[in-house]
């Protein structure tokens, strides 16, 4: 009799171990939050979060999160834990509000709840140009919009936005894109027709064509809007996130079915201001250059000159005049480090415009 519950003894004992540590992991979550009050006050009276808000330190301590993350919990979760106490300690007086391309349930919202946190007042928007202008009227403390994905490219609309605001971008966020067949049908023979965003059927082509041939294809403005117009609708199906799944009420038949596994979309933060260096920061320019032989040299020729290596360049029609072209370009480093404004400088005296449009943090990247 006594043998027979040894087991539960030890059970017992490492429960009460488990009662201890989350105790403890209260306390110090309660402490923190008693810090960042502290923090807050220290700054003197503030309108809101935004004016202690600091995205370059919450990169550091995040990074600092994955050095010292030994497992058993997974990087991503580590960090998601770590993202919503950060979260509901900067809520405590006023919460964030961040803007983003809606409506609830699409891809940018889950952008925003990875890069944020749940703590924040989050303001569904209707169009890119929605979130621009509610960011530029103070409206949102920050808007989170797409800019592009790995296999269908560049979303040129947010692109032309920088041409017509002088918003900054303050942050970016990588964002595993997993498609997923929403639908009441009980098989894929029940299915007639599929709604989903034109990009969201493009990456799903190849699964498309092999598991539904012949059904009709229907774009419309958002997977959530394609989870909206199938919830009471058995013959047809959506493609989307579980996000959207969940908030229309829609079981899931196939999930990740897109054609490529690593499929992966960026986001951008975007807001009023630069913020400082958090030691691992890429900065992003606007340029133009003048007409003629070597134009694209001439405006690269300072990044080679001073060891500034550019990661990405992205040209677009401008608005001054026909066949007249600026460069989207991405740099690794903050606009404050010695060699960045070295080439800046001296980029100033062979373009028409050299504008930087952000230096922020690089997306931590989410792990497989």
């Amino acid at each position: 009799m006594t043998e027979s519950k040894k087991p539960d003894d030890k059970l017992g004992k490492i429960r009460k171990e488990i009662d201890k540590l989350d105790a403890a992991i209260q306390q110090m979550i309660s402490e923190r939050a008693r810090l960042a009050v502290q923090v807050r006050d220290s700054k003197g009276a503030a309108k809101g979060a935004i004016d202690y808000f600091r995205p370059e330190r919450e990169a550091q301590v995040l990074r600092g999160v994955l050095d010292r993350n030994k497992g058993p919990l997974s990087d991503n979760e580590m960090l998601r834990l770590f993202r919503e106490i950060m979260s509901a300690c900067l809520a405590q007086q006023e919460p964030l509000k961040v803007a983003y391309l809606g409506p609830e349930g699409t891809f940018t919202q889950q952008a925003v709840n990875r890069h944020f946190g749940h703590s924040v007042h989050a303001l569904s928007m209707p169009s890119i140009d929605d979130v621009f202008e509610r960011v530029q009227a103070g409206d949102a403390d920050f808007g989170v919009v797409p800019v592009e994905n790995s296999t269908q490219g560049i979303v040129s609309h947010t692109l032309d936005m920088f041409l017509l605001s002088d918003l900054k971008i303050c942050g970016e966020i990588e964002l595993r894109i997993h498609q997923n067949l929403l639908t009441l049908a009980k098989n894929v023979t029940q299915i007639e027709r599929v709604y989903s965003h034109e990009q969201s059927l493009s990456q799903c082509k190849s699964w498309i064509r092999s598991h539904l041939p012949g059904v009709e294809l229907i774009a419309v403005g958002s997977n959530s809007e394609a989870a909206r117009r199938v919830r009471n609708a058995p013959e047809a199906a959506a493609i989307a996130g579980r996000s959207a799944a969940e908030v229309y009420g829609l079981p899931v038949l196939f999930s990740d079915i897109e054609d490529r596994p690593d499929n992966t979309t960026r986001f951008l933060v975007i807001g009023r201001q630069i913020f400082a260096p958090s030691g691992l920061d890429k900065t992003t320019l606007l340029l133009s250059g003048h007409e003629g032989p070597g134009l694209l040299y001439n405006l690269l020729k300072p990044f080679q000159q001073h060891g500034v290596n550019m990661t990405r360049i992205e040209s677009r029609p401008a608005r001054h005049g026909k066949w007249a072209y600026v460069f989207f370009v991405d740099l690794e480093g903050h606009a404050e480090d010695k060699n960045i404004g070295a080439a800046l400088a001296d980029l100033k005296k062979v373009s028409k415009l050299s504008r930087v449009l952000g230096s922020y943090p690089r997306a931590i990247l989410e792990t497989p």
